[in-house]
């Protein structure tokens, strides 16, 4: 008889402060080819009944907000984003009010159908927009709070293309791919994204951490 000695390998726990399904998928992926020694669990796994406040005017603000509020929930360090779409014509509008934009509660076709309407007199080529993300780390344990940003550079169109993604995505088009965000494979939007933008940056500031090469608290833009 063989006695087996070894016994898996438990992770540390990470919580995402996060309850949009599709923004997990994606931060799964982004994180997971990473290759850190940690195990994602959501907040509705851990605090289902935790409302996260994210009333900041920055998407800094928001993201460190959600992570501090998971973090003090669960007792586990904590990662949060805040990502919304900036429209030059409306003066950077919806901005940190993105998935409020129509008010509450959230909804996509309503946010959608009111950008719609507010740029239906703004010529094609002076749709420029762009998403933007902030991604944050807080362990308040070792007094460490890490912040990274992305951004991705597109156009919006007057009609949806595409059944892909979540929020604006089937009116964001990129033109590096010829099409919309809500066209685009999981791995194609994982690769050009700002949503992969700023984890990827914060992946590899964890990374860091972890080497040794980011000691004690970081709270960089």
């Amino acid at each position: 008889m063989t006695v087996r000695t070894d016994t898996p390998t438990v992770l540390p726990k990470v919580v995402v402060a996060t309850r949009n399904h599709g923004k997990l998928r994606e931060i799964r992926a982004l994180l997971g080819e990473s290759r850190l020694a940690f195990e994602l669990v959501t907040i509705d796994e851990l605090a289902p009944g935790v409302e996260l406040r994210e009333d900041g005017d920055t998407f800094e603000e928001n993201a460190l907000a959600k992570a501090r509020q998971a973090a003090a929930a669960t007792g586990l360090p904590a990662l949060a984003d805040d990502s919304g779409l900036e429209v030059d014509a409306l003066g950077g509008a919806p901005g940190v009010w993105s998935a409020r934009y129509a008010g509450l509660p959230s909804d996509d076709q309503r946010n959608n159908e009111k950008l719609v309407l507010a740029l239906a007199e703004v010529p094609a080529d002076e749709r420029g927009a762009r998403y933007r993300c902030v991604a944050a780390f807080v362990d308040p344990a070792r007094s460490i709070e890490l912040v990274r940003a992305g951004a991705c550079e597109g156009q919006i169109q007057s009609s949806p293309a595409g059944a892909g993604g979540f929020g604006y995505d089937p009116f964001f088009f990129v033109p590096v791919y010829g099409r919309t965000m809500a066209e685009l494979t999981l791995d194609e939007k994982n690769g050009m994204s700002h949503r992969a933008a700023a984890f990827r940056a914060l992946a590899s500031a964890l990374a860091g951490l972890a080497g040794g090469g980011e000691g004690g608290p970081n709270h960089a833009p």
